[in-house]
């Protein structure tokens, strides 16, 4: 069974930035394409049960685009490749400034360290919203996602086939509210590159089959 994260990038690959776009309403769409490509046993360890496609449906139909957070990576093709759910939760186990997060990342995008990143980005970004405690539950098996919440400085205790991990995080500052800030305006950058470049492609396929249309006419008009 394939772990839905990777572990943190090998040292022997060179840091490369990785555009992390905050989804909308508009993306609830392609959140479901992402969710429902994920294979069986990477379905057990995003969301603790062997989720079908119907509870999938439901889960992307009950997300909150306005009280939670939801990140993703596009490819060039404008595809959702990785994505995170920072819920913020108003009150939990009589904590309070509390969110949860949870992750995936698709079967062809592995071994990048969109996993890792997305849950930087996340942290960083609860912090900017005043959340004092981050916990992430996971089965006991993904041991790619418990590498990463121990390596961030977290306390994880286990329970029989299943963990739950909690991270302290530092108190906000101005250095990390202008960090997301350039992280999102780059972000946003990018992904208009990345649609400029799909239509110019678009736009490119389009006149190519109008020369082969145009092209086929005049020899059948020489025949």
């Amino acid at each position: 069974m394939s772990d839905p994260l990777e572990a943190s990038r090998p040292t022997s690959v060179p840091f490369r930035w990785i555009p992390v776009r905050s989804l909308a309403e508009r993306h609830r769409d392609r959140v479901l394409s992402h969710l429902l490509a994920l294979e069986p046993g990477d379905r057990y360890l995003r969301f603790g049960y062997g989720a079908s496609d119907s509870q999938i449906e439901r889960y992307v139909e009950r997300l909150d685009f306005d009280r939670d957070e939801i990140f993703g990576v596009f490819n060039r093709r404008l595809e959702l490749i990785a994505m995170a759910h920072l819920a913020y939760l108003p009150e939990f186990d009589g904590e309070s400034d509390t969110a949860e997060f949870g992750v995936s990342v698709a079967t062809q995008a592995r071994g990048r360290g969109y996993g890792s990143h997305l849950f930087d980005h996340a942290v960083l970004h609860a912090r900017n919203r005043g959340v004092d405690t981050m916990i992430i539950h996971a089965l006991s098996e993904n041991t790619a996602m418990l590498r990463i919440v121990r390596k961030a400085g977290a306390r994880v205790e286990r329970d029989g086939g299943e963990a739950e991990a909690r991270l302290k995080l530092p108190p906000e500052s101005i250095a990390s509210h202008v960090e997301a800030l350039v992280e999102t305006q780059a972000a946003e950058f990018d992904y208009r590159m990345k649609s400029n470049s799909q239509r110019m492609d678009m736009l490119r396929s389009f006149f190519a089959s109008m020369r082969t249309g145009m092209g086929k006419a005049r020899v059948d008009r020489m025949e």
